[in-house]
C-alpha cells in the first residue's frame, strides 16, 4: 500500500494524503514510502502476457473456401441476371395487380363485351381452317373490329401510334436502302476503271 501526498493541489483535497493500491513492479517489496500523484503512471498498460494466434484452417473450412472460389463466377452471374430480370417480372406482377383490382370492380357492360370480343376470335380461329396464316389474320381481325366497336376512343388512339409508328420504320428502312444502295454504286465504279 502507497501513500500519496500532493501539496500542489488547489484545495482542501490537496491536502488528504490518499491511498493507493498498486502492483509491484518486478517482484519488489511494497514501497511504504509517499510519492506525489503526479509520479504515479495512470495511463500506461502493462505488457500482455498473451498474444493472439490465428487458427490454421481445418479441412472443412478449405473445403468450403475453395468451393465458394469455384462458384464466384456463377453466383456473379446469378446476380447480374437478376439484376436485369427483377424491374420485368416487378412490372408483370405490378401489371397483374392492376389487373385484378380492374377485374375485381368492372366498369358496367364488361363481361358481355368481353364475351362477345371473346366469341369473335374464337369464330376466326373456326373460320381460319387449313392454313396458318388464316389461322392468324382472322382470330386476330375479327376480335380487333369488335374490339374497335366498343371502344372507339381506344381503336383510334392505337391506330393513330399504330400508323405514326409504321410510317416511320418505312422512312427508316427506305433510307437504310437507299444508302446500301449508294455504297454499291459507289464499288462498282471503282472497279469499273
Amino acid at each position: 500500500m502507497l501513500k500519496v501526498t500532493d501539496s500542489t493541489m488547489p484545495g482542501a483535497l490537496s491536502f488528504l494524503q490518499t491511498t493507493v493500491f498498486a502492483a509491484a513492479g518486478d517482484g519488489e517489496n511494497e514501497a511504504t514510502t509517499p510519492i506525489h500523484r503526479d509520479q504515479l503512471s495512470l495511463y500506461t498498460a502493462p505488457q500482455p502476457k498473451s498474444r493472439y494466434v490465428e487458427p490454421e484452417a481445418g479441412q472443412l473450412e478449405e473445403t468450403v473456401a475453395t468451393l465458394r472460389q469455384f462458384l464466384e463466377p456463377y453466383t456473379d452471374w446469378c446476380r447480374g441476371t437478376y439484376g436485369k430480370i427483377k424491374p420485368k417480372v416487378q412490372s408483370v406482377a405490378r401489371f397483374g395487380n392492376d389487373t385484378y383490382a380492374y377485374l375485381k370492380n368492372p366498369p358496367q357492360d364488361f363481361y358481355p363485351r368481353a364475351g362477345v370480343i371473346g366469341f369473335t376470335g374464337v369464330l376466326g380461329l373456326f373460320l381460319g381452317r387449313g392454313s396458318r396464316i388464316k389461322k392468324l389474320i382472322y382470330p386476330a381481325g375479327l376480335m380487333t373490329v369488335s374490339a374497335s366497336l366498343y371502344y372507339p376512343e381506344y381503336a383510334v388512339a392505337i391506330a393513330k401510334s399504330t400508323g405514326d409508328s409504321a410510317y416511320e420504320r418505312a422512312v427508316q428502312s427506305y433510307a437504310a436502302v437507299e444508302k446500301m444502295l449508294k455504297s454499291e454504286k459507289g464499288k462498282d465504279s471503282d472497279a469499273k476503271p
